[in-house]
């Protein structure tokens, strides 16, 4: 009897942890079109999740077209390397909503930018809920 609850423990905590993403993971990549790379521009944007879940997060070009995504777990950051010279659209899924950040975000030539997740965007009037369609559109 030990043995069997010891089997169920050790395969409910596998599953449990099996389907969390890793920092980096194309989760929706089948929903999306290929990722835009610019290997002129070497601009880059540095993502730090310091919510207390994780999110995924779209970025978008002027014209809100899709660039790319990536997932983040909490206290993680990612960096977007080779970004087109643009003003990117952020946009993000936590937990069950979506959401789009305000401000534009420049990107010049070799610019660096760094965009911190810190709080509840609920909680705050810096982002807007959008549609999960709003979200997945090419």
């Amino acid at each position: 009897m030990k043995n069997l609850l010891l089997f169920f423990l050790l395969l409910t905590t596998s599953f449990a942890f099996s389907q969390r993403g890793k920092t980096g993971d194309k989760t929706f990549e089948h929903r999306f079109p290929e990722d835009v790379f610019n290997t002129v521009s070497n601009a880059t944007l540095q993502l730090i999740n310091e919510v207390d879940h994780d999110i995924i997060v779209v970025i978008r070009d002027q014209e809100k077209k899709y660039l790319r995504h990536v997932y983040i777990r909490n206290l993680e950051e990612f960096t977007f390397d080779k970004l087109p010279i643009t003003r990117l659209y952020v946009q993000f899924k936590s937990k069950e909503f979506y959401y789009e950040d305000r401000e534009r975000t420049p990107i010049n030539f070799g610019d660096n930018h760094i965009f911190n997740f810190f709080f509840d965007p609920s909680l705050e009037g810096n982002y807007y809920k959008i549609t999960e369609e709003e979200f997945f559109k090419p």
